[in-house]
């Protein structure tokens, strides 16, 4: 009776709301009017059904645009970035309401620990930042987007359904906007120095809609292979045609990064199933630890310095690679030029860095001429290209380590998740999880994109359900235990 009466004031309400709204509209001719009433039946919705409007904002996600100057102040992203602001106030509205409501078996989670000290560092870092408003609002971004990627999802995927719902909520808007921007290049002739202009504001540049895209993509070779195993040939087709959608969007997306990243991530994929993922991340930084023994004593970085003349932007993606190996590509030499900055930069503020997004008002002192490029005055503002710099300079060593060590211990659990399951379904899930922050990891060592908002759904979100596939897993494994038990057991 109590949801009678409430669903009927609703919708009198929501009328009343959509009717005042065509009146201003037809009065003002301001069509951005018509945003008021889906703001509202929105914030309703979040009251009656907090769960069914988190879905919403999940499906937003792909297609939210950017307005406003593309600078630290005055840029926003809609309608996704409002709707975050309105979960984060739902959370602490939950956690005044009941302190408790994180499960305990969550805040164990070694993975958990790690989130917390990297953001309590992150807090540091900010106290003793030399810009502090950049760097304040740099931790309420990371506030909003660990509460929304990173704690909601304990309370929204709990069962296997809504990993599947999960999944095609991702996948259909993101599908949409590859199309959409392999059209609009195609009208281009797929030029690659067209494809900053053929993604429009759908994102923020070929590197973020390469990595979102890429990091997709483990996801629909591996996690739906369960969903399409007994399905009918049409079903099977249809995957198939997603699938070389994808790849297209990945190919002409003309992003080296994604291109290695979804090897790397296969790498990652047997690694697992062979039960060697524990060798991969060490290697991989022992690789790393030798080129930088090798590259800075005595200065020996200094004799790849880059031809200034002939260091430029190719117009074609083949001579892009072939420069890249030949050492004359403009972005590969503009990274060493970044690089070789923040590694010297480090010195001056080892411990707390200069802050988070602070890079851009400090690096150019700290280059070395002779690496600069065409595109060194920078007047995009970017940063480092590079995660772990982007940690060293702006939040000092113990962010840095903290982010190398998390990542061990990610693949680390991915392994004994897949290995502990015997439900099918969730082991291919644990697999593409584990695959698609493989992805994201090879993409931001290239980059600095976690702290974007498309990325940073791709990233903590699968984070997220690696926790809950771990409890699942120790459930599961606790019931056949116990299950053997009763079996042995005499009557």
């Amino acid at each position: 009776m109590v949801a009678d009466i409430q669903n009927k004031w609703f919708s009198i309400a929501s009328f009343s709301v959509l009717f005042l709204t065509i009146m201003l509209v037809a009065y003002t001719g301001n069509y951005y009017i018509l945003a008021v009433p889906l703001a509202y039946l929105y914030i309703v919705l979040m009251g009656v059904n907090w769960k069914t409007a988190y879905w919403i904002f999940l499906f937003t996600i792909p297609p939210s645009i950017q307005l406003g100057l593309a600078g630290e102040t005055l840029s926003i992203t809609l309608p996704d970035q409002p709707m975050m602001w309105l979960f984060l106030g739902l959370f602490l509205a939950m956690i005044a309401r009941n302190p408790k409501i994180i499960p305990e078996w969550w805040w164990r989670d070694p993975l958990v620990l790690i989130v917390v000290l990297q953001f309590l560092w992150t807090i540091v870092a900010v106290i003793f930042s030399k810009m502090l408003f950049f760097s304040f609002k740099f931790l309420l971004v990371k506030t909003w987007l660990l509460v929304c990627f990173f704690v909601f999802p304990i309370w929204v995927f709990t069962e296997k359904k809504d990993f599947v719902r999960g999944f095609f909520v991702l996948l259909v808007p993101m599908l949409a906007t590859i199309i959409v921007i392999l059209i609009h290049h195609a009208t281009y002739g797929f030029a690659f120095h067209k494809i900053q202009r053929a993604i429009t504001r759908l994102y923020y540049n070929h590197v973020d809609y390469s990595t979102v895209i890429s990091m997709f993509f483990p996801l629909l070779i591996v996690s739906c292979w369960p969903l399409i195993k007994k399905r009918n040939i049409l079903i099977k087709s249809a995957l198939a045609i997603v699938i070389l959608i994808f790849i297209a969007g990945i190919g002409f997306a003309y992003a080296r990064a994604a291109v290695v990243a979804v090897v790397f991530s296969i790498v990652i994929g047997i690694a697992m199933r062979i039960k060697l993922v524990n060798l991969v991340m060490p290697g991989f930084y022992a690789v790393i630890i030798l080129m930088m023994a090798y590259m800075v004593p005595n200065n020996k970085f200094i004799s790849f310095r880059p031809d200034f003349e002939h260091t430029y932007m190719r117009r074609d993606f083949a001579d892009h690679v072939i420069a890249t190996f030949r050492g004359t590509d403009m972005s590969s030499m503009e990274r060493l030029y970044r690089w070789i900055a923040a590694v010297r930069m480090s010195k001056e503020r080892p411990l707390t860095g200069f802050g988070p997004r602070t890079f851009y008002y400090y690096y150019k002192p700290h280059t070395v001429t002779s690496f600069r490029t065409y595109v060194s005055r920078n007047t995009e503002q970017s940063t480092t290209h590079n995660y772990f710099l982007y940690m060293l300079v702006e939040q000092g060593w113990p962010a840095m380590i903290l982010y190398a060590v998390f990542m061990v211990m990610v693949f680390h659990k991915a392994q004994k998740i897949y290995h502990r399951f015997k439900d099918k379904f969730y082991r291919c899930c644990t697999m593409g999880l584990a695959m698609a922050i493989a992805v994201g990891f090879i993409n931001n060592f290239f980059s600095e994109l976690i702290e974007t908002h498309k990325v940073a759904a791709l990233f903590y979100i699968p984070l997220a359900l690696l926790i809950i596939l771990d409890k699942k897993s120790k459930d599961e494994q606790a019931q056949l235990e116990q299950n053997n038990l009763a079996a042995l057991s005499p009557e």
